[in-house]
């Protein structure tokens, strides 16, 4: 066995990319919800930006949960606390990811 052969036995397949989080459901707050409780816990989900705004923010898409959309980050809180998830924005994905508390 070469070194090469012993260091992907020993860090995996050399790959390096991660497999892609699970698509969630953004079409309603109750279909996000549900497709939260079936992920298991640790794990992380995700929807657009342009879903979660028009979800839990009554500004436009570009200005949803900034400095002036205490409203619309207040409800994503609400929503986040009732499923136990903790949400995480990644704008430069143009996603709005969450993750299943344990």
């Amino acid at each position: 066995m070469g070194l090469r052969d012993l260091l992907k036995k020993i860090f995996g397949s050399g790959n390096g990319t991660p497999p892609d989080a699970t698509r969630l459901s953004g079409t309603s707050a109750n279909s996000l919800g549900s497709s939260l409780q079936s992920l298991p816990a640790g794990e992380r989900g995700w929807i657009t930006l342009a879903e979660a705004a028009r979800l839990f923010s009554t500004e436009e898409a570009q200005y949803a949960f900034g400095d002036y959309d205490e409203a619309g980050k207040s409800r994503l809180a609400q929503f986040a606390s009732q499923y136990r998830c903790a949400p995480n924005f990644m704008p430069t994905e143009g996603r709005l990811y969450f993750v299943r508390n344990a």
